[in-house]
């Protein structure tokens, strides 16, 4: 599926493809709920890097998180690329040099329709702070850190890989 998305001032627009677009995952980490700023989560979709193509790159920050592991005395720079419209503000897209051939965009800037994800995976929750509430579905999956399911993964489970991912 092909995903267009832009930050909310219109300075920075993109495109991708995206053979995982649909938007299951809530991430109740204190990074994805501060740099978001909604509802105390935020919903990453799965998209190809090579196929990423921005308008208004100078437009374009990247921000790295500091982490702090259980037991470390320091924090560190998580690699990940957080990157967002430096105008205003808007949370635009995940990188992670790890994992080179894919991109993360935030589905809070996808303008394309998306489709609704049949169950919904609530990750991270041993951050989520007390005033967020959680209203998982019927079907919906809890995790109190990383689950061991991947985006692509999800949407294989559940068939709703992009059609031309599955025709390869």
């Amino acid at each position: 599926m092909e995903l267009e998305g832009s930050c909310h001032c219109g300075a920075v627009r993109f495109r991708l493809r995206s053979a995982h677009p649909y938007p299951y995952q809530r991430c109740y980490c204190s990074i994805c709920r501060k740099t978001q700023g909604g509802g105390g989560y935020a919903i990453n979709l799965g998209g190809e890097a090579a196929s990423l193509r921005v308008t208004g790159r100078r437009h374009v920050g990247v921000y790295h998180a500091r982490m702090r592991e259980a037991g470390e005395a320091r924090a560190h720079r998580s690699p990940g690329e957080r990157h967002f419209c430096t105008r205003c503000g808007s949370a635009l897209w995940l990188f992670d040099p790890r994992w080179p051939e894919l991109v993360h965009p935030f589905a809070s800037a996808i303008d394309t329709p998306l489709p609704a994800p049949p169950e919904s995976t609530h990750i991270m929750l041993d951050f989520k702070p007390d005033w967020v509430a959680v209203t998982p579905g019927p079907r919906d999956k809890r995790h109190e850190g990383y689950p061991a399911e991947s985006i692509a993964e999800w949407h294989a489970r559940l068939g709703l890989a992009d059609k031309d991912e599955r025709e390869e």
